[in-house]
């Protein structure tokens, strides 16, 4: 807590800095500016006097010049004099500089504590320890090991020192004594990814799903779950634990929203470029009313441009909307003349269903990369649009992708 309130204490002098000074300045600047003004114009207006008489021949030229020493002498002695009254003199711009710096740290910290939460900083920031009050902690710990709040202290000290290994132990002990909190072994897996060089794959996912299985909507949990998922190419865990994360974001445009959004995006990207699907346990039943039947057959045309270990991917698109596939299915030439069966249970995303489109378009593609994404030297055939629920649908293979 200290620490937040020596920063905030320097954010707030350097903005008082921008403020404050500016007008005290400008109070000073300004009263000179006026004096001086005054001051120039009278002295103007007598000597344009004096230059009357002398041309009317009113002054001769000795006193003329006697008479211009004693205004310069007059106008030294006015600016004196005024710099000298000037510390009595309360300018407005200064009152207002003086009152600022002490009006505005009571206003924002008032303000902050009429309408903040400074209960939210203490935990994790009375949790950062120093190294000799961490050491102190952790002999006191070792000797009364039953103290949740203490290893929680030290877990998140050893973690914000880059003590990993230690944040690990420590968050091993407080999952033990408290072991149905999400957060904490949301933390916990954080710090052994950490530890094993900055990695969620293996100990650290299956920390994540006891995390998940306590409360399936906790939000750090799901992040750093599609995190794992995405390192280890689970694309569909991915996609489901980031979709889950995005829904729970009331605001739609808030820049988290926007983070999570771009992650699910590339996680979808991913998962169609690879031609994989969700599990099986969480897509959609299929009613059966969709499914779309058919045969996919390599035209004489472009055969030979055919290995029989090429990738071949069926994939049904809306005719209008999309260009995300609603389902696929992979297979490989050696299997052609191939008869298919697709449903929602082929689905890419449980959000976006065979059964829910109007009309679709069947295109199947022997991928020489392996990836469904067209490329060039891909070979290549469409059907009509046709309706879901369609069968003795015919697929020709007959163009190569330019």
């Amino acid at each position: 807590m200290t620490e937040f309130w020596i920063f905030g204490a320097l954010l707030l002098a350097l903005a008082l800095l921008f403020v404050v000074v500016p007008l005290w300045r400008g109070a000073a600047r300004n009263n000179a500016v006026v004096r001086d003004a005054a001051n120039l114009e009278i002295f103007r207006d007598q000597v344009a006097e004096m230059d009357a008489d002398l041309a009317n021949g009113l002054l001769t030229p000795e006193l003329y010049e006697q008479g211009k020493r004693e205004l310069q002498a007059r106008m030294v002695e006015e600016v004196q004099s005024l710099e000298a009254s000037v510390p009595a003199v309360r300018n407005p711009l200064k009152v207002l500089a003086v009152a600022l710096v002490v009006l505005i740290p009571l206003l924002s910290v008032g303000l902050y504590l009429k309408v903040g939460n400074p209960d939210a900083l203490s935990g994790d920031m009375q949790a950062m320890l120093s190294g000799d009050a961490l050491a102190e902690l952790q002999q006191k710990l070792d000797a009364k090991p039953e103290n949740p709040q203490g290893w929680l202290q030290a877990a998140r000290s050893y973690y914000a020192l880059g003590q990993y290994p230690q944040a690990v132990k420590a968050y091993d002990k407080l999952t033990q004594l408290v072991p149905d909190e999400a957060m904490l072994w949301t933390e916990y897996a954080d710090a052994v990814g950490m530890a094993q060089n900055k990695s969620l794959v293996g100990r650290p996912a299956q920390l994540l799903d006891k995390a998940l299985a306590i409360d399936p909507n906790y939000a750090n949990a799901l992040a750093l779950a599609g995190t794992a998922a995405m390192e280890r190419g689970d694309y569909p865990a991915a996609v489901k634990y980031w979709q889950s994360l995005y829904d729970q974001i009331p605001d739609k445009n808030s820049d988290a929203a926007k983070q999570v959004g771009q992650g699910l995006s590339m996680a979808k990207d991913f998962l169609a470029k690879t031609g994989g699907k969700l599990p099986a346990e969480k897509r959609s039943a299929s009613s059966g009313k969709e499914r779309i039947t058919g045969t996919v057959a390599l035209s004489p045309a472009v055969k030979a441009k055919a290995d029989p270990q090429d990738t071949v991917y069926v994939l049904a698109r809306a005719e209008n909307g999309s260009p995300m596939p609603l389902a696929v299915i992979k297979s490989y030439v050696k299997d052609l003349p191939l008869h298919f069966s697709m449903d929602d249970s082929n689905a890419v995303m449980p959000r976006a269903k065979l059964s829910d489109a109007s009309k679709v378009v069947l295109i199947a593609r022997v991928s020489k990369s392996g990836d469904p994404m067209p490329q060039t030297g891909d070979l290549q055939g469409a059907s009509g649009a046709i309706k879901p629920g369609a069968h003795g649908v015919k697929i020709s293979i007959n163009s190569v992708v330019k």
